[in-house]
């Protein structure tokens, strides 16, 4: 029997985002996300120490019996909901999320699993970061016992220690990262780049069959996405409102303009209802009820949302939101990557319609 989703912020769960966004206020500002990105290295690891390490957030969805903290989709949906906040450039979608499921799914994979969960080593699966949960992925040739192909577009490739990578036997492999040619690609968001993976000759640790587990991390990754988006329109949104209530024409707050109201009125109205479908995704992931339309839901309208505030944001700021000195452009490059990363608004929708049979005629 279905129960009523608990679309609710837990005690525990806001304690959780209290810690957290105290951490990033101290350790991930904006001049200092914007510095990282004209840099040679595009994440912290720093940041990442104190996030998997320090705060134990790596292995919230490890149960405690396999070196994890045995949490839920819930907490690290909170915790998405802060790094997207703060554009923190880490790799926990790809690692503490995407990796860890595909892990959680696979009978040969305790070790590795105990070593993401502790933040020792950080895990990326090699599978393109726009391919949608029920879509075809491409895979590499397993021949003599190693494993031989090219892989794009894999997201944070280069922050990983181990790569997660399908075979044409089935199988998936674990490949530690020096035996993979790992080349950027131009990306569009530099806090979450993504590469080209070259085996040649690599040799792999088959962990289990690799259908049900990139499956299982690509719906973890599409649902959980959303609370990222969430924290990007509740950033742009908050900063949009403040910058207007500061900057003054004729002797007036700007934000006192009638059409200008109305824009935000709107805006505050999309992020409310993403929230709802964030927050649904989520709770259906950690309960497992009817999770596949869940998420389906939740990106078909988060990726629209998530670029709208933060397009409205640029707008809205005028000539300083044009700058690169000013952070708004860091979270309109990530709504735009997010907008394709685990499938398209679109791909959802069409999914959606075959999940609840509404098909086109």
């Amino acid at each position: 029997m279905s129960t009523q989703p608990d679309l609710l912020y837990s005690e525990e769960e806001e304690a959780l985002r209290s810690a957290l966004r105290d951490l990033l206020t101290d350790r991930c500002d904006p001049a200092g996300v914007i510095a990282r990105t004209e840099s040679d290295t595009a994440h912290d690891p720093e940041l990442w120490k104190a996030l998997a390490d320090g705060m134990g957030l790596a292995g919230l969805l490890v149960p405690e019996e396999r070196g994890g903290q045995g949490a839920s989709h819930r907490e690290v949906a909170v915790v998405l909901e802060e790094l997207g906040r703060a554009v923190a450039p880490v790799p926990y979608l790809t690692s503490a999320v995407v990796a860890t499921e595909a892990l959680l799914a696979c009978d040969a994979a305790d070790e590795l699993l105990t070593r993401l969960a502790s933040g020792r080593a950080v895990g990326a699966l090699a599978v393109g970061l726009h391919i949608a949960p029920d879509a075809a992925f491409p895979v590499v040739r397993h021949q003599d016992g190693t494993l031989h192909g090219e892989l794009t577009g894999v997201a944070d490739a280069a922050a990983a220690d181990v790569l997660l990578v399908p075979a044409d036997d089935g199988g998936l492999y674990a490949v530690d990262a020096s035996e993979a040619t790992v080349t950027p690609q131009v990306s569009l968001d530099l806090t979450r780049p993504v590469a080209t993976v070259v085996l040649r000759g690599a040799a792999g640790h088959r962990l289990g069959a690799a259908e049900p587990a990139v499956r299982r991390a690509l719906r973890s990754a599409a649902g959980l996405l959303a609370s990222e988006q969430l924290g990007i329109a509740e950033w742009t949104l908050t900063e949009t409102v403040r910058h207007l209530k500061e900057r003054t024409q004729f002797n007036r707050p700007v934000g006192g303009f009638q059409a200008l109201k109305h824009r935000l009125a709107q805006l505050w109205l999309e992020t409310v209802n993403l929230r709802a479908a964030a927050r649904n995704a989520a709770d259906a992931l950690a309960t497992g009820e009817d999770p596949d339309v869940a998420v389906a839901v939740a990106q078909a309208y988060a990726a629209p949302v998530a670029v709208h505030t933060a397009e409205e944001a640029v707008q809205l700021h005028g000539g300083i939101g044009m700058t690169w000195e000013h952070p708004v452009h860091l979270y309109l490059k990530r709504a735009k990557a997010d907008s394709i990363a685990y499938g398209t608004a679109g791909a959802h929708r069409e999914r959606l319609a075959v999940l609840v049979d509404l098909r086109a005629p």
